[in-house]
């Protein structure tokens, strides 16, 4: 078969995994030819491609990034995308299409389908927020990478009895803030699911003050809501309709500084979330999902995403996995009240 491969939306640690994993059992055990197109959707609308061979995924699962780049490209809301889109796979001879990304990548994956395409998807997001799989690749590097951000504030923030404000990713799930956090021993975690009470927060930073530890560490997603209901965020959209959520930490280290009197500082962790080297297991979990997705291909379960349930590699429709964000339940936002101190 001639399988057609790209990578769409932000990037992440665990993409190149995912390509090299999927073309080695598809070229060695099926003797597949691959096409990668190049910056996401918009590769397959221009017709951007370059030949993916075993000597070009090489030991690319060590790399971050993605040797296809990317773009965040909604073909459907491009005049005549979509058929454009089917026209440049025919005439590239793709007998079928495996996109890695999130729900926005995913919907126009399922787009394509219903125009008669066979696709399948694989899920990809840093917010670990895809609906489905119990994790994405990626998260795990991001939250490593958080984690260790957190631990250096402590120190910095306890020399000059500061409180310090994190920033990390987390549009519309609290993922990465409530791991990282607990993880890097944050006294305030605040998380899209749940609108910050500025009261409560700082009646937290205060018992710190008053129990012999004058600093503390505020860690927030920059998708939380102030008070008010206001989520922080930038003018521009892009074409999916998201704006640019950043901002929160600094709003809210004013807030707090007026409120306690405490010295505030705000840092935002923003894309070196994204960067580097991939941990252990987000290199393993994206390569079981690329010969899984080579799998779902050969087996032609079109249609579907491959997806992680407990431990095992599993499968869902894409139109399910598009239908809602997986968000924090109860269960974890309890984690947070138990380790918390009552005021």
């Amino acid at each position: 078969m001639r399988i057609g491969m790209l990578t769409g939306g932000g990037d992440c640690p665990g993409l190149n995994a995912v390509i090299a994993a999927a073309v080695k059992k598809g070229i060695q055990h099926h003797a597949d030819e691959f096409v990668g197109f190049l910056e996401g959707w918009r590769g397959v609308l221009e017709n951007k491609t370059m030949p993916l061979t075993l000597a070009a995924v090489d030991g690319i699962i060590l790399t971050g990034g993605t040797i296809l780049h990317s773009s965040r490209t909604n073909v459907r809301k491009i005049e005549g995308g979509i058929q454009k889109c089917v026209e440049t796979l025919k005439a590239n001879k793709i007998d079928a299409i495996i996109a890695l990304g999130g729900d926005d990548t995913q919907s126009v994956t399922q787009a394509l389908i219903e125009a008669g395409v066979p696709g399948i998807g694989v899920p990809k997001t840093i917010d670990n927020d895809l609906f489905g799989t119990d994790a994405c690749f990626g998260f795990d590097t991001a939250v490593m990478i958080a984690t260790e951000a957190i631990g250096r504030l402590h120190t910095t923030a306890d020399a000059h009895n500061r409180v310090i404000v994190c920033e990390v990713m987390g549009r519309d799930a609290g993922w990465i803030a409530l791991t990282a956090g607990v993880a890097g021993n944050a006294h305030v975690v605040l998380v899209p699911e749940r609108p910050i009470d500025l009261d409560h927060v700082c009646a937290l930073l205060k018992y710190n003050y008053d129990h012999g530890k004058h600093y503390g560490i505020v860690v927030v997603a920059e998708g939380a809501k102030l008070p008010e209901g206001q989520v922080i965020k930038g003018s521009k959209l892009d074409s999916f309709g998201h704006a640019m959520l950043s901002g929160i930490a600094e709003i809210l280290a004013q807030k707090i500084e007026e409120k306690t009197g405490y010295e505030t500082r705000s840092v935002n962790l923003g894309h070196t979330q994204r960067g580097g080297t991939p941990t252990a297991y987000d290199r393993m979990l994206a390569t079981r999902y690329g010969l899984a997705a080579i799998d779902l291909v050969h087996k032609g379960e079109f249609g579907r995403m491959v997806v992680l349930k407990g431990t095992e590699i599993k499968s869902i429709t894409i139109a399910e996995a598009v239908s809602q964000n997986r968000r924090l339940d109860d269960s974890f936002l309890e984690i947070l009240k138990g380790l918390q101190p009552t005021v």
